[in-house]
C-alpha cells in the first residue's frame, strides 16, 4: 500500500468564507464530501483529512539562525492556496486516481493527487 496526498487548491487568492456560499449549495457540498469520506472509511483507504484555515491565519517560522523569526501571514504570495486535503492509502496510482476523481466530483472542484515519499530502508 502506498499513501497519497489529495489536495484541494483554491483558484483565487481571495479567501472564501462559509458566509459567501449559498446555504443550499453548502448543504449539498457537505453531504457529498461526507459520502466520499464514508466510502474512504468503509474501504479502509481513509487515513486523515482536514480543511485548512485561510492563508491570512498562517505564521511563518524561520528557525535557521540563532534567533528564530515569526512572521504573520503566509510565506509566499500566491494566486492559489491549499484549502484542504486527504491522506489516503491505495494499492497503486490507478486506484489513487479513482479516489481523486470521486473527491473532485464531491467537491465540484479540481483535486491534485501525489504519492508520499517513502522513507529509505534502513
Amino acid at each position: 500500500m502506498t499513501q497519497y496526498f489529495l489536495s484541494l487548491p483554491h483558484d483565487s487568492s481571495e479567501e472564501p468564507t462559509m458566509e459567501n456560499i449559498d446555504p443550499a449549495e453548502l448543504e449539498k457540498l457537505i453531504a457529498e464530501v461526507d459520502a466520499f469520506n464514508t466510502a474512504l472509511q468503509d474501504t479502509g483507504a481513509f487515513l486523515f483529512a482536514g480543511g485548512l484555515q485561510p492563508p491570512s491565519s498562517a505564521t511563518t517560522v524561520d528557525a535557521t539562525s540563532d534567533s528564530p523569526t515569526f512572521t504573520p501571514g503566509p510565506f509566499v504570495k500566491a494566486d492559489e492556496y491549499l484549502g484542504g486535503f486527504w491522506i489516503i492509502e491505495a494499492d497503486n496510482d490507478d486506484d489513487a486516481i479513482e479516489w481523486t476523481k470521486r473527491a473532485s466530483r464531491a467537491l465540484g472542484s479540481r483535486v491534485e493527487v501525489r504519492a508520499l515519499q517513502e522513507a529509505p530502508a534502513s
